[in-house]
């Protein structure tokens, strides 16, 4: 297994601070993705073709652990999976027929290397690798209990106590300690593990972070979405689920529903903003309901507009359904570039200006003298709809309205999303009234929790049996929330460094 040191400080991300705020400083994050291969011989190379296809879901760090038969080999670095995982040597190091994947971006533990997932460990039955998808709300409680039981740490992730709990159980065959780790945990995850015979993936007992199964020349393939099945020819076979944990082997596939049967309740941002529009989830197209939302939205929004413009890239399919429902010509009206890396430290105030316009600009031939609608998946702390609208007008538009294709966010989320705290989100703290006028715009509306259970095919939200969880417009979390209960989360949830010194 190859070693590597963390970076020093000055390399690791830092806050740009309120002057250099780009457009995407604003964004709700997805913690991870995860992927997984048993039983083909290219295993490690099909394995950063998955993470390539789910890089949205984590762009600060990449990893990828494969068995040879013999021994288990690790790749982990910082960054993006094409700065290291596309060169041929890399992928020599990575030699064997199972390997699993994880894009990182961090909501607990920090951006350092030891906290780059596949997390690996030598147990008395051998070795075991993890990539966890999600976030335990009683990740930070374990971790205490198992510091003071002797456990010696070597990360500041949830992700490690299940390498902990799965060590310290008793019982005998791989896949009952596996489970009964499991037993402890409360909160989201959706997991790939690989031993020395077994791929294994397991997803939470609501099934709050997705995970799917396909094949690609008798191999079995795990994967957060279906977008990194078809990035390398896979055919689709089934979604892993709710409360289920799949093991894979040279006998074939075995499903394990150790839990109590419980109603599914997948959570709604992976439709609102985090999957990929190509993928299908929980059997929808993510675009259609994303296209359907935007129409809901114009059913219960209209606007008197001439185009109808997205925020890029995440409102275009809501733009384009609010557009065709309400007959209003849809226009990039924003500009993203896509080859934008980190903004470098602009000195001048009219030169940190130019900075934020790096990565989006407005398209002035479209927007100039029109009255427009904005279209935008969520808003968060609002900063960044006030930037956008902003642009639009120093465009020269006549009108600006803004519309989310989402509830408004009022509660923060515990199970692997990064939002604020609550008294940083706008809508915790404003009325609709004070958000328009904070983001400066002439008119401000929300899709409505009813509209977003509509676009999803229900006629309703079941306040007594919830499809979906969507606590972050609700206050309605599915799980315990024992890390919070007990007032020791921190800030962001990244504490547990501190937590552990």
């Amino acid at each position: 297994m190859r070693q590597m040191i963390d970076p020093p400080n000055d390399l690791e991300p830092s806050d740009p601070g309120p002057h250099n705020l780009d457009l995407d400083g604003d964004r709700l994050r997805e913690e991870c993705g995860v992927f997984g291969v048993f039983g083909h011989p290219d295993a490690a190379a099909i394995t950063a073709l998955g993470l390539h296809a789910l890089q949205h879901r984590g762009q600060e760090a990449a990893g990828i652990v494969s068995f040879d038969g013999h021994r288990f080999h690790s790749e982990r670095r910082l960054g993006l999976v094409g700065d290291t995982f596309s060169r041929r040597e890399v992928i020599e190091h990575l030699p064997g027929m199972s390997a699993i994947g994880h894009v990182r971006y961090s909501t607990t533990g920090e951006t350092i290397l030891r906290n780059v997932q596949p997390l690996f460990a030598e147990l008395d039955a051998g070795g075991f690798a993890v990539g966890h998808n999600g976030n335990l709300t009683n990740g930070l409680t374990l971790r205490r209990q198992l510091v003071r039981e002797g456990a010696m740490m070597q990360s500041t992730t949830d992700t490690e106590v299940i390498l902990h709990l799965v060590a310290q159980s008793r019982r005998n065959r791989f896949v009952d300690r596996f489970i009964h780790a499991l037993g402890a945990l409360e909160g989201a995850y959706s997991l790939t593990a690989l031993t020395n015979k077994k791929l294994v993936g397991a997803r939470d007992p609501l099934g709050i972070r997705p995970l799917v199964m396909g094949r690609l020349d008798g191999a079995v393939i795990l994967a957060s979405e279906t977008c990194a099945l078809d990035i390398i020819g896979a055919k689709y076979v089934r979604d892993v689920e709710n409360g289920e944990v799949v093991v894979i082997d040279d006998e074939g596939i075995h499903s394990v529903k150790p839990f109590p049967q419980v109603p599914a309740r997948p959570c709604i941002f992976e439709y609102i903003y985090f999957a990929r529009p190509d993928s299908i989830v929980g059997g929808r197209s993510v675009y259609e309901v994303r296209r359907t939302m935007g129409a809901e939205l114009a059913r219960e929004a209209p606007a008197a507009a001439d185009v109808v413009v997205p925020v890029p890239d995440s409102g275009v399919p809501a733009a384009i359904g609010f557009a065709q429902l309400a007959g209003i010509p849809f226009e990039m009206g924003i500009i993203r570039n896509h080859y934008v890396g980190r903004t470098f430290i602009q000195p001048t105030q009219s030169i940190r200006e130019i900075g934020v316009r790096m990565k989006h600009s407005a398209n002035r031939a479209v927007v100039s003298g029109k009255r427009i609608v904005l279209i935008d998946d969520s808003l968060v702390r609002g900063t960044t709809s006030l930037k956008i609208v902003q642009m639009m007008r120093d465009a020269g538009a006549r009108e600006v309205h803004m519309r989310i294709a989402s509830p408004p966010i009022t509660h923060s989320d515990y199970y692997g999303i990064d939002t604020p705290e609550r008294d940083k989100l706008l809508a915790a703290t404003h009325d609709i009234e004070g958000m328009r006028a904070f983001i400066g715009a002439d008119s401000l509306a929300f899709l409505s929790v009813e509209g977003i259970y509509r676009a999803m095919g229900y006629e309703r939200r079941d306040p007594l049996r919830p499809q979906f969880t969507d606590h972050c417009f609700t206050g309605d979390y599915p799980t315990a929330l024992t890390d919070r209960t007990a007032e020791v989360a921190a800030p962001r949830q990244l504490s547990l460094l501190a937590e552990a010194s």
